[in-house]
């Protein structure tokens, strides 16, 4: 199982750098390598700055890789190992979410784009959060991931509740995160995006304090 994960993983990575090879040629002297919240490109920088970038991605995508699957062996938290599982699972979508990200960046450039589409970016991420709180749903307690507030690190039936709601807030967030980047404007859908996301955050994290009082510890 552990090599599938690998074998899967290993060509969604290479992938941004195989099509930016076959890309290459057509890849101006000028390229964007930064944009602004419109989508716009605000920096424009040279061919090898714009290859040290993806070479950066790239590099922090295999870091991912090999090392979030693993974090729970340094958790001192011992159902940190019945989370290995979902660590695979978030550790697989995020590595898809970087890889489409450089991908875009380098169809971009080769076709000498200056916009980045951000509604179908924005839209991603949303896709992203939904796994994120498809996997919080029933995640075990752990200093690495999830909710961890003094409150859920110190009791169990807390982090349950919470992370019960907070699988749910955040699917349905991102749900709405994917419907609204396609309605609104294209500078307000990273705004929206932003404003989702805390409040998906801030909806379990009330929601455990209020148990915390409840509970009279």
């Amino acid at each position: 199982m552990k090599k599938l994960f690998y074998l899967l993983a290993g060509p969604v990575i290479l992938t941004p750098l195989a099509y930016l090879w076959t890309k290459w040629p057509e890849v101006p002297t000028r390229v964007p390598v930064h944009y602004g919240l419109d989508g716009m490109a605000d920096r424009i920088g040279s061919k090898s700055e714009f290859l040290t970038m993806v070479l950066v991605l790239t590099g922090v995508n295999v870091f991912v890789l090999f090392f979030l699957p693993h974090i729970y062996k340094i958790d001192p938290r011992k159902t940190a190992a019945d989370n290995k599982s979902r660590l695979n699972g978030i550790t697989f979508a995020t590595v898809i979410l970087l890889s489409l990200i450089t991908f875009v960046m380098v169809d971009n450039a080769g076709a000498h784009k200056l916009d980045f589409q951000f509604k179908w970016l924005i839209a991603l991420l949303g896709a992203f959060w939904c796994v994120l709180g498809n996997y919080m749903y029933n995640i075990k307690p752990n200093y690495f991931a999830g909710l961890r507030l003094p409150w859920t690190l110190n009791n169990e039936d807390n982090w349950r509740l919470t992370h019960r709601l907070a699988g749910k807030v955040w699917f349905a967030g991102g749900l709405l995160v994917i419907l609204l980047s396609f309605l609104l404007p294209g500078p307000v859908v990273p705004i929206m995006f932003i404003a989702i996301v805390f409040i998906t955050i801030l909806i379990p994290a009330v929601y455990s304090y209020r148990l915390y009082l409840n509970s009279g510890k």
